[in-house]
Order: structure tokens, then sequence, then C-alpha cells
């Protein structure tokens, strides 16, 4: 079964020699070095494991080989090297049998010795590409790459490790493959790929820095982060326990508190470090880390949900933080990993976010988009055009029913809520799988009701709390008739194929739309109306 939950078809003669030909052609390997970076630590353990009793003789000051040691040291010698030769030719058999092809519309891997595992993953679901160099890889000047695929519970296919420049290389192509610009430019040049034709490099697409975030800004919001709040508190009220009952045993309540904000403090920033965001025709291109740096490329159209948040102490300097939602993201192994790589601004002004929304929703469905996003970020009321809480049920919420609530664009739904911890939440329209209408005993004696949007696992949960029945009735409706005509409207699932594939190097997203039959003719707006109106508001 592939990734994406269909079965392969039937392999017949023809095609039996297609993929023997495939196999010497089309297959390659990844690097020879990559077992060894995968491995480095089972090369550690059998160094500790021969050399922790000199080690431990060092530092008790006694002589660095015992008595006796040279009538065993042959056999020492011997069980340690037969020991690396078996490390060694594991790491090698695993190198050897690890193949990967992009063909015929899909990404194939196998690997595996004694069992054989055959992944295949198609590349019009391709939900984002990641170039990961752990510290060590870059060293060896190595990169691993990974790929989300929809409907996957884990990265469909990751290839360890390859040269920086042929990870680059095979991204490209992959991209200009799933986008549909590889088709485009072989139709245009009167090119018939065949079914099984191995993908051709693909020049890689330029890009166009947007932002980044100054160090001080990252330090600074950790400092001000809601954990830090906290720590301080505890170890305010563990210092005043111990004056009053003179009892030094409350302080080391603070050791592990120090430790595990310590711990977070370093993976936030060594994260977050040097984050950079440009765009390009094949997405959004994200660069961050200090030790391990990662390149994110999440394509047009594949973030299903977005949410910017703004927390009470960030207020002062108007930062806020974005998180998305895409598919294969939120079901990832490695919950660190996983949150890592749903953020998609760690910290950024008012403008930084306008910006990042005209790359997610280039048409914000609206003629003034700064206006009504802004409302969702700090107005309240019917600031903006939102539709909140009736005043009726204001005991439900005292604090927050003048925030809540929604308003709507002809591209996507915005849902705004909290007044201490502000959040706006934009769902597209063709990315909302289905919805529900929630009311509990409470709930109906004040004739309100929660609407929940369903999208792929992640850090994002659209839901409207406390909307009046009547106006949660109507935009449960609304919505669902505004989700149909955005999903028939997506015709494929190459992105490039809904866009021209004319390329303006001075526009900022690359590409310029395209107006089909009987469509308006009325331009697609892009990231200049978030601009323009964020110069009045900024």
């Amino acid at each position: 079964m592939t990734a994406d939950g269909q079965l392969p078809a039937r392999p017949t003669a023809a095609a039996g020699r297609d993929t023997a030909a495939a196999s010497d052609d089309g297959w390659l390997r990844v690097h020879p070095a990559s077992p060894f970076v995968r491995g480095w630590f089972a090369l550690a353990a059998i160094a500790f494991f021969f050399g922790r009793d000199i080690f431990e003789r060092v530092l008790q000051g006694q002589p660095i080989f015992e008595e006796g040691l040279a009538r065993r040291a042959p056999w020492l010698l011997g069980g340690g090297a037969a020991v690396l030769a078996v490390a060694v030719l594991g790491f090698v058999l695993t190198w050897y049998f690890t193949k990967y092809q992009v063909s015929g519309g899909y990404v194939r891997v196998t690997s595996g010795l004694l069992f054989r595992q055959h992944r295949q993953a198609r590349l019009d679901r391709v939900q984002a590409i990641d170039i990961v160099q752990p510290l060590l890889a870059r060293i060896f000047g190595l990169a691993e790459l990974k790929f989300e695929v929809a409907d996957a519970g884990e990265s469909a296919v990751r290839l360890a490790y390859l040269k920086i420049d042929d990870a680059r290389q095979l991204r490209a192509t992959i991209l200009a493959r799933a986008s549909g610009a590889a088709a485009v430019a072989a139709s245009g040049a009167g090119v018939v790929s065949g079914a099984e034709q191995p993908a051709r490099p693909a020049p890689e697409a330029p890009e166009f820095p947007l932002l980044s975030v100054p160090p001080s800004r990252l330090l600074g919001s950790l400092l001000l982060s809601e954990q830090s709040f906290f720590v301080v508190v505890g170890g305010a009220a563990s210092v005043v326990l111990s004056a009053v009952t003179d009892n030094r045993a409350f302080y080391f309540y603070l050791v592990p508190a120090a430790l595990g904000l310590a711990a977070g403090y370093w993976n936030y920033f060594n994260r977050g470090y040097n984050f950079r965001a440009a765009v390009s025709p094949d997405g959004i291109r994200l660069r961050y880390g200090l030790l391990d740096t990662q390149t994110q490329t999440l394509p047009p159209g594949r973030i299903q949900a977005v949410k910017v948040a703004q927390s009470p102490l960030w207020r002062p300097f108007g930062w806020y933080r974005m998180q998305v939602n895409v598919a294969g993201y939120g079901q990832s192994g490695n919950a660190v990993e996983g949150n890592t790589r749903t953020i998609l601004l760690p910290v950024g002004t008012l403008p930084d976010v306008l910006a990042m929304l005209s790359l997610v929703l280039p048409d914000p469905g609206t003629h003034r988009p700064a206006a009504v996003f802004a409302a969702g970020l700090t107005g309240r009321d019917s600031d903006g055009g939102f539709v909140t809480t009736p005043r009726r049920a204001w005991l439900l919420a005292p604090f927050t029913w003048r925030r809540n609530g929604f308003a709507a664009t002809d591209t996507a739904l915005l849902i705004r809520s909290g007044r201490w911890w502000r959040e706006l939440v934009v769902v597209p329209h063709q990315r909302t799988q289905s919805m529900a209408l929630q009311q509990g005993p409470v709930a109906r004696r004040f004739r309100v009701a929660d609407l929940v949007l369903h999208t792929t696992a992640g850090p994002v949960a659209p839901r409207l709390t406390q909307a009046g029945l009547d106006e949660a009735r109507q935009l449960f409706n609304d919505q669902s008739a505004r989700a149909r005509l955005a999903r028939k409207r997506q015709t494929t699932e190459q992105w490039l194929r809904q866009v021209a594939p004319a390329v303006d190097p001075h526009h900022p997203f690359g590409t310029e739309p395209v107006v089909e039959p009987g469509a308006t003719t009325e331009p697609v707006k892009a990231s200049t109306p978030y601009q323009q109106e964020g110069q009045q508001h900024g």
C-alpha cells in the first residue's frame, strides 16, 4: 500500500522490464557516509564499552594498563575488531540496499536487507518538503530530505543523507513535478514523457527574501514567555515560604523548574535562531536553526489553517506568533519536532504578520484586508465586520464576549477570541473538511452555540465560541456552501496549473493569475493590499 492509501498496480511483464531498466538508470543511492552519520552513536557506544575501564583508571590516578593486560590484549583487540567489522558491514549493507527514484508522478524509496520496505508517495499530494542538517551532517556537507504527504501518519519519505546540493536539486525537481511546472515545460517544448520515465533535474526556483527575526527579539520573547512568568512567580513563592518557615527545602523545588526552563529555552532558541522567510514559485521557504539547521518549503494552498496569537506580556511590544496546520506535521512522532515545524513565525510585528498572511492567503477576499485582519487581532465588537457573542450571553464570558466573533471574506473564515491572550484563526474556505454545531444545557438557556471546524491535525483548532444560535446556524449553512464552491474551483492538486506558467521576476510570487473562460477579469489580490494598508495601520 502506498503512502497515500492506494494499492499499487499489479506489475506486468512489460512493467517488469521497465522497472529493471529503471533500477539501472533511474534508481539512485544516498551518500555513502549516510549510515555512519546516522549511526555515529553506535560507534560511540562501542568505543565507550571498550574504553571505559581505561578512562576510569585515569580518573582514579591508577596506571592506564592493568597487570595481565598483555595476556588478554589479543582477545580484546580481536573482539573489538569483530564488533566494529559487523557494525561497519551493517552500515555498508544498509547504504547499498537503500535506493530512491522520482518517476511516473511518484517518489519511491526502497530499503532493508532482510526485511525489504518499499515506500512511494504521489507528487501531487506533497504537502511540504524539508531539508534538515544536524550538526554532524553539516560538518560533512550532508542533508536529510523529508517529504510530507497528505493522509500520511508520518513523513512519507525520508532520505538521509544526501549532499546538500543534491538535496536542493532533488527538492526543486520534486516541487516542479508536484506543482505541474515540469509538465507545463514539457508540453511547451513538445515533449511527451512516459508514465515511468525518471524525472529530469529542474533548476532551483528563485526566491525573494521577505523577513527575518533578530536574535534580540527572539531572546526577548523567551524572557517574556508564560513559562518565565510562572517560574518567577514560583521562585518568589519559594523564597517567601523559606523566609516565613525558616525551611530551606523550598529552594530544592526550583532546581527541576530551572533545568526544565533552561532546556526549553535552549530548544526554542536553537530552532528559532536566524529565522528567515522568503517566497518563491515553489512556495513559502523558512530557514532557521543554530546548531541543527532546517529549511522548510510549504507549497501554496497546502496550509490548512493559521493561528496568530499574542500573550499579555508581548502586547506592549506588538509581538505576535503564527502557527499553521499542514497535513503530516501534526502527526509527527517527535512532539518537539512537530511543534517546531508548525511555527510559521516565532515572533514578529504586525507588518510581519500581514506579510506572512499575504503568502498564505494571496487573495484576502476583501478590499481592505489590513483593516479586517487588524480588527481580528486587536479589535472588539463589530470592528472590521465581525459578528460577536450577543449581549444576552455576557455572563458566560464577561471579559471576552465582545472579542469572541467571526468574519467571512470571499476566500477565508476568520475567528477571533480572547481578551488577554488574543488569538485569530484563519481557515481558507476550501480547507474546511467538516463542521459541527455544539450546544450544552447552559448555552441552550442563553441561545448560543459553538461552531467547530475540522481540518488536519495540528496546533490550530478552529472553534467559534458562544455565537448567537441564529448566527451560528446561518454561518454553518453559508460556510458549507462556500467550502463546496471553493473546492469546485480547485480542479487539480498541481498548484501551478491554477496560475499562469509565465514567471515575472518583478512579481513577489513569480506568477500571474490565469483568467479562465467565463471567470471574472478582476485580478487576484496579492500582497500589495496587505502592505499598503499595513503601512497605514502601522
